[in-house]
Formats: C-alpha cells, sequence, structure tokens
C-alpha cells in the first residue's frame, strides 16, 4: 500500500547496512554515530536510551526499568528483564487504595528499585562491543551542557507541571519559574551529569551502592516510603527466554511475563480466527473486532498475569488452541461484549522505545520507562534521580497473582518486540504507551501482515483503544465518522482522546534488496536514519 504523497506524511527510511530509529532525533543520532565508530546494535542502543534519560526525561530515566530483547543474524535470540523490585519490607495493607481499590500511582508506596542502569551494564557485558564508560559520554554531554526541548516533548511537560510542582528537588530542576519549559527551550540538568559520570567511571555498582544509593534511599525514606540501600543493592537483571507465536506464517517474539507482550501474541492468535484482511483497514468491521479482542485478552492479563514465578498458569496455557478459541467465539461482530473484568492498569505511562540494527544484522529492541509521566514526580536533591512509580502496577488484592509483596516484581506494561520470517529476523519493532502496548503491537503486524501496509504507514494509521477502567473506547482524530458511527452501532462509547495513543519505532529486514527499511512514529519528535 504506497503512500498519498498529496497529503501530509513522511516516508519510510530506507537504507543499506545500519539503522536506528528512536523517539527523539538526538537519541536517534547518537545511535548512528555509535554505529560509525564501531559500536554494535546493543552499544548504539544504551547509548540512545541514555541519551533520552536526558532529553525525554518524563518518559524515561536512570531511575526506571529496562528490558531488552535481541536477535543474531541467524535469528537466535535473547532476552533481558532489567526491571526492578518492591521493597523488602512493604506489604500490600500498608499501602491505602484509592477509589477504584488501585494502588494510587502518586503514592510514595508505587516506587520499585529502578532496574535500567544493571540492566544496561549487563547486556553490554554479554553482548556488547564497547563499555558503560563510552556509550554514557553523550549522554553526560547533553546533561552538562544543556540540549533544546523538543516540540512534544515540550507539550507532555506543561501537562505534568503540577505534578513536578509537589516536589522540592523537582520543581527546582524541571521547572522555570514554576512553569514547563517551552519547545525550543535549552535545558541542562548538572546533577544528573554528575552521576552519569561516576557510573561511566566505576560502574553500575556505583549507582546501587555508596552515594547514589543513599540519596535515593533518604529520599524515598522522607516522603514514608520504605525502599532502602539494601533493597538496591540487590537489584539484578535477569536473562529470559523470549515467547514467540505465529500470525499467518509471520513469527511474533515477545518476552515472557511479568511483562504483557504475550497478550500481544493472545490478541493476535484470537484475530487469526478471522479473515482480517477482507476488512476496510480502517473501517468499524475490523476496528470492532481489533476492540473485542483486546477485551478479552486483557481481562486475562488482569486475571492472571505476574511475575512468573508468581504466576498460577504458564505462559503455554494462555496460548493454546482450546483457551484461544474459546475467546474467539465469545466476539460477536455485531455486537459488543457487555460484560469483561475491569483492568488493573492504566494507559497513560510514559516511556521510549529504541530499534537498532547493526551493519552485521543483529537487531535490538530495547525499551526503558519511568512508567508514568516524570514517575512518581520525585527526584533525589544531590544525584538528579528521577524515581519511577512501576509499582502501581501490583494489585492490592489479597490472594491475586500480582498482588504487591516484598522484593518481588510488578507486571510490567512495557514490551519489546521483534518478528521473524524464515527463521531470521524481519522486524524489530514497539508501540509505547502503557497499557495500550500488546494492542499497538496487534495492529501494527496486523496492519503489515494483513494489509501490506508501508513500514511508516503501519505505524501512522489512526488507533483507538478502550479506557482499562471505563472500557469506554477512546479514538484519535484520524478515526473516521463511518468507523465510528459504525463502533456505536455495536453498543461501544466512544470518545476522542485527548493525547495520542503511544508512539511506536520500527526497522524492518528487506531481505529481496538487502538492505533495511525504517519508520518513526509521526506521534512523536524522533526518525529513522540508516546508512
Amino acid at each position: 500500500m504506497e503512500r498519498n504523497f498529496q497529503l501530509p506524511g513522511r516516508s519510510a527510511v530506507f537504507a543499506n547496512r545500519e539503522m536506528a530509529a528512536t523517539s527523539h532525533p538526538l537519541a536517534t543520532q547518537t545511535a548512528l554515530d555509535v554505529l560509525r565508530e564501531g559500536g554494535n546494535a546493543v552499544d548504539a542502543a544504551v547509548a540512545a536510551c541514555a541519551v533520552q534519560c536526558v532529553v525525554e526525561p518524563h518518559m524515561t530515566g536512570i531511575g526506571g526499568d529496562c528490558f531488552v530483547l535481541l536477535a543474531e543474524p541467524d535469528g537466535s535470540l535473547y532476552g533481558l528483564n532489567g526491571s526492578g523490585q518492591a521493597p523488602a519490607n512493604i506489604t500490600s495493607n500498608k499501602v491505602t487504595p484509592n477509589e477504584l481499590g488501585q494502588f494510587p500511582p502518586d503514592s510514595i508506596h508505587t516506587v520499585t528499585a529502578p532496574g535500567a542502569v544493571r540492566a544496561w551494564e549487563s547486556i553490554l557485558h554479554s553482548h556488547g562491543r564497547t563499555s558503560l564508560a563510552t556509550v554514557l559520554q553523550p549522554a553526560i554531554r547533553y546533561a552538562a551542557e544543556g540540549f533544546a526541548v523538543a516540540p512534544r516533548v515540550a507539550s507532555d511537560w506543561r501537562g505534568l507541571t503540577k505534578k513536578l510542582a509537589r516536589d522540592e528537588t523537582s520543581r527546582r530542576l524541571y521547572l522555570i519559574d514554576g512553569q514547563a519549559p517551552m519547545a525550543g527551550q535549552r535545558m541542562a540538568f548538572p546533577e544528573l551529569a554528575a552521576t552519569l559520570q561516576t557510573i561511566a567511571k566505576d560502574g553500575a555498582d556505583a549507582f546501587y551502592s555508596g552515594a547514589i544509593a543513599a540519596d535515593i534511599a533518604q529520599t524515598i525514606g522522607h516522603y514514608g516510603g520504605y525502599l532502602d540501600e539494601n533493597d538496591l543493592a540487590a537489584v539484578q537483571a535477569t536473562p529470559v527466554d523470549p515467547i514467540a507465536g505465529d500470525y499467518r506464517g509471520t513469527t511474533v517474539v515477545e518476552l515472557p511475563p511479568g511483562g504483557q507482550g504475550i497478550i500481544a501474541l493472545l490478541i493476535l492468535a484470537i484475530l487469526e480466527r478471522f479473515d482480517i484482511g477482507t476488512l476496510d483497514p480502517e473501517g468499524p468491521e475490523r476496528a470492532h473486532l481489533a476492540l473485542e479482542a483486546a477485551r478479552l485478552a486483557y481481562s486475562a492479563r488482569d486475571r492472571l498475569l505476574a511475575d512468573t514465578g508468581a504466576m498460577t498458569v504458564s505462559p503455554g496455557d494462555l496460548l493454546t488452541p482450546d483457551f484461544i478459541s474459546s475467546l474467539a467465539a465469545r466476539i460477536n461482530p455485531d455486537a459488543r461484549l457487555e460484560k469483561i473484568d475491569p483492568a488493573l492498569v492504566s494507559p497513560n505511562s510514559d516511556t521510549v522505545y529504541i530499534s537498532v540494527v547493526d551493519d552485521e544484522g543483529r537487531a535490538v529492541s530495547f525499551i526503558n520507562s519511568l512508567y508514568g509521566g516524570f514517575g512518581v514526580g520525585i527526584c533525589t536533591p544531590k544525584t538528579g534521580v528521577m524515581l519511577q512509580n512501576r509499582g502501581a502496577c501490583f494489585s492490592l488484592e489479597e490472594g491475586h497473582p500480582n498482588c504487591l509483596a516484598p522484593g518481588k516484581r510488578p507486571m510490567h506494561t512495557i514490551i519489546p518486540a521483534m518478528a521473524l520470517r524464515d527463521e531470521k529476523p524481519w522486524l524489530c519493532f514497539g508501540v509505547m504507551g502503557g497499557g495500550y502496548q500488546p494492542c499497538g503491537h496487534a495492529h501494527v503486524i496486523s496492519n503489515l501482515v494483513d494489509f501490506d501496509m508501508d513500514l511508516q504507514a503501519a505505524l501512522d494509521s489512526p488507533r483507538l483503544f478502550f479506557d482499562e477502567n471505563s472500557h469506554v473506547v477512546k479514538t484519535e482524530q484520524g478515526v473516521r465518522e463511518a468507523t465510528i458511527s459504525g463502533l456505536q452501532g455495536r453498543g461501544h462509547t466512544v470518545q476522542m482522546t485527548e493525547n495520542p495513543l503511544g508512539g511506536g519505532q520500527a526497522i524492518m529486514f528487506d531481505r529481496k534488496n538487502t538492505g533495511l527499511v525504517g519508520a518513526s512514529d509521526f506521534r512523536k519528535d524522533g526518525c529513522a536514519i540508516g546508512r
């Protein structure tokens, strides 16, 4: 499906040897610089991510978590879970739920140990060519010397002003006279630069012990939280075996739970029971089937998904043909299912996703997040570390597999992805956007497989998603009026979303022409660049 060149949009990017796609131009350029200087895709991804921790500080940071999915040129896969755990001294009865019975996202008790820095060092050691000290230098430079705030970053930042104003350090470091910076305005973070420089010099241990860890623990203790220096010292990145599912001859690869990647596989497995390719890709029939498949899959997520060791079913149980068929059989093409269990997490989380392919054909799908915008909104005063609020993904229901417990990892929304054809990497991709991500993965794969869309068009395609508490369908402005009417006629309540739904990056292997194709979501400031 070729792009209409008379309408606004952007073309996919083509390259011969290597490529990077991120949500920020400075990060994409950093990744290409690292590749040009002899680093591989792993080195480039970590360097780009570190830059984004500076230039997209509401989306990600060294106080957050990280997941990596790596495909070697021969198709062999490697996964890494770089998520931190709940404090050893916390239990669910120490947290007061909000009016929905959920973990309040702005509670200090949502702060879990940051796993990102440990994950960066681990993946560099196992699969990189260069050192943590080398790849952190661009981020250190931007943090110390400053950078111009990008337009989408400025827009998001403005909406988080009140959150930042609640904490003295966040207000001092991230607001200017009480206001968010405007697009083009220069920002610098000297405290963060010094912290990154310490990590570059002394490694990840310098983050998880000593002065930096003490500053994190003291800040959390000041607000009444339980995370301490022992919790930080215990953080480890865990290698995991990726999981996969087939969608009409394409192998889609995700990381296992506690991430929700398996839900993307479940949505696709349900949709495979329907002849999606015969439908209008932007019509109400396809939109309804996609929504219903997602609602059913998310219901299974919220009953069953948790950190792997706490699940009462195996990931394979969720992908058995009988279970998938039983879910698909519940879908009525002409009417909305009325009753599906309420969900537990919000779609409004902030994340960065990075896709890099190097000249050897190594593909890295890399995601890093603070969860909510600027995490919990609290920054450490001496070291400039913004703290994540990933613990908001825990359940407070006793006996639930994902119930908050001491030292436990929460169910995670951030999910890097890959797709293979003929057992070799075909697509290295991800879609940001909190709870929306599995739905976004399924949407992009279906766009490519069912409708043969251009890669950029597959990302740009108008999106819709249901509010995970009310199940009201939120549509972007690009969704057709006829599609909205068709959904309403099937029983959906539809509202226009205030903000775009997520953002994505993707790099495709063009085996026929021995090249690469890249795409970067127009919903963000970023770009794909190759050479």
